[in-house]
């Protein structure tokens, strides 16, 4: 079976998530979250949801 990325790619990638591990992190986060939200979340994690968005937007 061929890899569909060679291995300089998959270097480069990794010494750029290493030089930016913040940024790493918090798209870790966003997908994250997307995923719960679409594949998993109830109603009730909906609602609560919802709360700690607008309570976070009041504070911002």
């Amino acid at each position: 079976m061929k890899k569909k990325v060679s291995d300089a790619q998959i270097r480069a990638s990794r010494s750029w998530e290493q030089k930016n591990k913040e940024k790493t992190k918090i798209d870790t986060y966003r997908r994250t979250a997307r995923l719960f939200i679409n594949n998993h979340a109830s109603l009730e994690d909906l609602e609560m949801l919802k709360k700690l968005i607008e309570e976070k937007e009041n504070i911002l």
